[in-house]
């Protein structure tokens, strides 16, 4: 199950590129891993097209460009603006790529509209807890610089409490993902305060060592 050639050239040579501005948990090592998650999940649903679900997933994201806060709705602009994709997509499998990168945000309480959303939405999860705590503070570390590091330590704290939390807002769309598992384990050690704080640590260590 392998995207168009030349789909992949474009958006290796004019898409990823671009990812290259944004903060750290939103750069193209994040997008490459939507696009891997997603063709791997596209591959146990046969109607899925691969064209499709390859562009939406190197597409999710580009709205950051304007900032976060509407980045879903900025991302679907700008893929039916693309020229590229209107040579190669119908204006029908564009609205339907589109409504799939609008959909894909975490923080979106309805279920994606389409197979597409699903797919890019559930790839976006992707639940690794050393991988989530990470990005989230190399989020915290790029927006809030004023924060020390015990602040750090309780925005980070605060934010996986109120997205991967037991109660959080995230949902696993696709139930027979591995994202369920894992999410479980992420709450085991959002829960034991000595494990999240040793693993803050090391990461914070790490992430700031690099500036």
């Amino acid at each position: 199950m392998h995207p168009n050639p030349e789909l992949i050239d474009y958006v290796e040579r004019h898409i990823l590129p671009q990812y290259a501005r944004f903060d750290k948990a939103h750069r193209e090592d994040h997008t490459r891993m939507v696009m891997e998650q997603s063709l791997a999940l596209a591959e146990k649903m046969p109607e899925a097209k691969v064209d499709m679900v390859y562009a939406v997933a190197a597409f999710h994201d580009l709205g950051l460009v304007n900032g976060r806060e509407n980045h879903h709705t900025d991302s679907r602009k700008i893929l039916l603006a693309d020229t590229f994709l209107q040579s190669r997509f119908s204006p029908e499998e564009l609205n339907l790529m589109a409504d799939a990168v609008e959909d894909h945000r975490a923080s979106n309480r309805q279920k994606p509209r389409n197979l597409y959303g699903l797919i890019v939405a559930e790839a976006d999860r992707f639940i690794d807890p050393e991988t989530i705590i990470r990005r989230t503070v190399q989020y915290g570390l790029a927006n809030y610089p004023e924060l020390d590091r015990e602040g750090h330590y309780q925005r980070t704290l605060s934010h996986l409490q109120e997205k991967y939390g037991p109660n959080g807002y995230l949902k696993i769309w696709i139930p027979w993902s591995d994202n369920a598992a894992r999410l479980q384990e992420l709450h085991r050690i959002i829960a034991d305060e000595a494990r999240i704080r040793q693993l803050f640590a090391r990461i914070f260590e790490e992430e700031t060592s690099q500036l």
